[in-house]
């Protein structure tokens, strides 16, 4: 069977003309990353210059962020997920040392997952982050008091920990120098958030950051695709532009077959767009698909 007798799906685009095209959007994770950078943005300018009521930090900041007490008012319950695209007005480095972090592992962590399933797991990482902070502060206060929590560090922490279970070995340079592998890092990680949750020294929310820990573990070890648990009609592609991926016409007689003998791996990298996106795709894969693209338009030439 030839690339084109497959029926995964068929857009010639404005050219016209048939083929293989290889679109190259930006990432999930760099959209991500720009969409909670836009939100701090809207943070600072609704921060007012003076407080009208103390913990003020602003419209944004004080409807989007998590509370001790938000069940007590169910319509609230939004704020599981908001508060991880929130950060600190007052320090910067809240919110530059996540979005570094989650555009340095998100990107390897969304290439094996697929932009869907990597979607779907970022958010009910922080959505089980802050189910995590939530439950701690209660039984810890034995009352559901009123203390803020916000940022994006419980869906960075489970963005991490899967980087690492999935990438054990892979070196990770710490301050740019210092060399440790993957699990090490995790380890240090993960040891480092218990300590801080046992001592209660700091703002820092440390069980949050174990909680998102958990979930990337348990979401490892039970092989979970989330995205089987998604509406079946729920899809990325309907949000973004067509046409950066389309098949030629097996319709047309004359457009001929790609090399056998890079057959079988190009039926394995269609079935993964089908499943995945066409944004699942490592850089070995399209070149695979390029190179069989070209070798059709020479055998039509």
């Amino acid at each position: 069977m030839g690339i084109y007798d497959r029926d995964y799906g068929r857009d010639y685009g404005s050219s016209g003309q048939p083929g293989i095209h290889l679109g190259g959007p930006r990432t999930l994770t760099t959209n991500l990353v720009l969409f909670t950078l836009a939100v701090y943005g809207l943070q600072l300018l609704t921060q007012p210059t003076v407080a009208n009521f103390p913990g003020d930090d602003g419209l944004v900041t004080n409807w989007f962020s998590l509370y001790g007490n938000t069940l007590t008012q169910p319509w609230r319950v939004f704020e599981f997920l908001t508060y991880g695209f929130l950060h600190s007005t007052q320090d910067f480095k809240h919110i530059l040392f996540n979005m570094f972090g989650l555009w340095m592992f998100g990107r390897t962590v969304e290439a094996r997952c697929g932009r869907r399933e990597y979607l779907a797991f970022y958010l009910l990482a922080i959505v089980f982050a802050g189910s995590a902070w939530y439950a701690a502060e209660f039984f810890t206060n034995q009352m559901q008091a009123p203390i803020q929590m916000l940022g994006a560090s419980g869906g960075l922490s489970a963005v991490l920990i899967l980087f690492a279970l999935n990438n054990p070995k892979q070196l990770i340079y710490i301050w740019g120098i210092f060399p440790l592998p993957a699990w090490v890092f995790a380890i240090f990680f993960v040891g480092s958030d218990v300590l801080g949750a046992m001592q209660r020294t700091s703002g820092v929310a440390f069980t949050a950051h174990l909680g998102g820990a958990l979930f990337a573990f348990l979401y490892w070890q039970g092989g979970w695709k989330l995205e089987n648990w998604l509406p079946g009609n729920f899809s990325l592609s309907r949000f973004k532009k067509k046409g950066n991926l389309w098949l030629h016409d097996p319709e047309h007689p004359d457009q001929g077959n790609v090399a056998p003998e890079t057959d079988e791996r190009v039926d394995e990298i269609l079935k993964k767009i089908q499943d995945q996106g066409q944004d699942s795709l490592t850089w070995r894969e399209r070149r695979i698909l390029e190179k069989a693209s070209k070798e059709y338009q020479r055998k039509r030439q």
